[in-house]
């Protein structure tokens, strides 16, 4: 019995490296994708009538602290959604989402936000 030239013992073990390897290739990297993934971008917020605060590329995994005094204005230029917390422990019902790119603000007499997290 002949064995076509396209499939060599030497050709089929070729690519049986080629096919593990690119599995394990694929395995890594996505074993390491989460590890320390950050929201590319920042994240800008103001503390006070003349303070700001600005962020870069912050951890998407996690509850993130405010000031206790908490902010009313947040801008999040990151690659990454967010939702915000009136509880320094992300708790609660009352939320506010804010999507990649975009800046929103606390409406007047309303409590300001004291922790956000990224959805992920």
């Amino acid at each position: 019995m002949s064995v076509p030239a396209s499939q060599s013992p030497a050709r089929r073990r070729r690519r049986t490296r080629i096919a593990a390897g690119a599995a394990l290739l694929a395995l890594a990297t996505t074993a390491c994708s989460s590890l320390g993934r950050t929201a590319i971008g920042t994240i800008s917020y103001s503390i006070g009538p003349e303070t700001t605060v600005t962020l870069t590329s912050p951890k998407v995994r996690g509850c993130h602290r405010l000031p206790p005094s908490g902010t009313t204005g947040l801008s999040n230029n990151t690659l990454v959604d967010m939702v915000m917390y009136r509880t320094p422990d992300c708790t609660g019902k009352d939320t506010t989402y804010i999507g990649s790119r975009l800046t929103n603000n606390v409406a007047p007499k309303a409590a300001p936000w004291r922790s956000f997290s990224f959805v992920h």
